[in-house]
């Protein structure tokens, strides 16, 4: 085993040491994935005492079946995909899961075609007019019944008046599949992580209308999830696992020359297979939308943020139940805060993150507004989830009010 890191707070071999040193670690094509490829690829795991063996995915549901099943040890995982196996909803038997810490936030972003700009339908005002006036129904993409881009383009359809259930079809796309949809004209729209909304647009088969930090500033988007099973097998293989991470999110923001190197590596076949200039303007935050306009986006990816990204704060777990209740998704209002707590590792995570160094703040819940005015703090997990116009149980309501 490699020597572990050196300094005062530095697990030391012994009975800190990782009880299983070579770890399956899945993920998918996704510009968001980078601290996971880092820590891997970069030399940030074996002064803990791990081999990160990356194990890319062909879609959302392989990697969470391989999750539960074992055969990956932890993964680059949507947020609401940890929930809902842990829950039981989607189609999958109820497995206890761990959120082991946030991976990132922001970009990802909701894209129409080219199709709809020659309808006019470029503003959110046209395509709510033109979803209720002339009945039209378009199909959007997301990546996964359950996950952060499902709920990203149903909370912003909702927002814009237009109900995601009723008013439009949403199919489920793996990632990078989305651009071939997008150019054989199955799809009308998507939301997707990055670089496929970039590459959309590089290829000029559609815009981005709006990126997911707008309906958000700073969301909860990826996290580091596996089975409770492991955690409570391996303790110390997890809390490594969180520390080599940390340490390849702090070192992705140190500089932009690290910001472009890290873009270079996830170019490769291997990780992203895409071209350097779909992945690396919006990986620093510098986006076109297709349509003309160019900016430098305040609440771009980020994967540290001095550690406020990688908390696994409870406010954010809950807010993806208070989805699920709306959409239908959940029949009854789950213990909102009781099963956060059970699936946010906030012990473990606080013990790596002191032990490399990085601020693990003491707040468990944080405050943020949306972009229909509501505010999400968790005080009120099931008034939150009630206290919608649109929702899966406003069917006869809506059609009536949209006719």
């Amino acid at each position: 085993m490699n020597e572990p890191s050196a300094g005062p707070l530095a697990w030391v071999n012994g009975s800190d040491a990782p009880e299983k040193t070579e770890i399956n670690l899945g993920f998918m094509a996704l510009s968001d994935c980078a601290s996971v490829v880092v820590a891997a690829t970069q030399g940030f795991a074996q002064p803990h005492g791990l081999t990160l063996n990356l194990k890319r995915q062909s879609s959302w549901a392989n990697l969470r079946d391989k999750l539960v099943s074992g055969e990956l040890d932890a993964a680059h995982s949507l947020y609401g995909l940890v929930y809902a196996v842990h829950l039981g909803i989607g189609g999958v038997a109820a497995t206890d899961m761990a959120v082991l810490m946030g991976l990132n936030q922001n970009g990802q972003s909701i894209n129409l075609s080219r199709g709809l700009q020659a309808l006019g339908v470029t503003s959110p005002e046209a395509l709510e007019r033109h979803v209720h006036q002339t009945r039209s129904k378009f199909t959007f993409a997301q990546t996964f019944p359950t996950g952060t881009h499902a709920m990203w383009l149903y909370y912003w359809l909702a927002s814009q008046g237009i109900h995601p259930l009723l008013d439009v079809d949403s199919v489920v796309v793996p990632p990078p599949q989305m651009v071939a949809h997008l150019r054989a004209g199955r799809i009308d729209g998507l939301c997707v992580g990055e670089p496929w909304s970039a590459s959309a647009v590089q290829q000029d088969l559609g815009f981005t209308l709006a990126t997911t930090q707008t309906i958000w500033p700073d969301h909860p988007e990826k996290v580091l999830g596996c089975t409770r099973a492991f955690v409570e097998q391996y303790p110390n293989t997890a809390r490594a696992l969180v520390m080599a991470i940390l340490e390849a999110s702090r070192f992705i923001e140190e500089s932009s020359e690290n910001s472009r190197s890290t873009a270079q590596l996830l170019s490769a076949a291997q990780y992203l297979d895409a071209p350097l200039e779909c992945i690396e303007p919006r990986l620093l935050g510098d986006y076109v939308d297709g349509l003309g306009n160019r900016w430098q986006d305040p609440h771009a990816l980020r994967f540290h943020g001095e550690g406020e990204v990688n908390l696994p704060y409870l406010s954010d777990g809950m807010w993806f139940m208070t989805q699920f209740r709306r959409w239908g998704l959940l029949r009854d209002d789950p213990d909102y805060l009781a099963v956060a707590r059970q699936v946010q590792q906030l012990d473990l995570y606080r013990e790596a993150a002191s032990a490399v160094g990085v601020a693990a703040r003491g707040k468990e819940m944080r405050s943020s507004q949306l972009i229909d005015g509501k505010t999400w703090d968790g005080s009120d997990p099931a008034g939150y989830a009630r206290s919608f116009k649109l929702h899966a149980m406003s069917d006869s309501s809506h059609r009536s009010a949209s006719r």
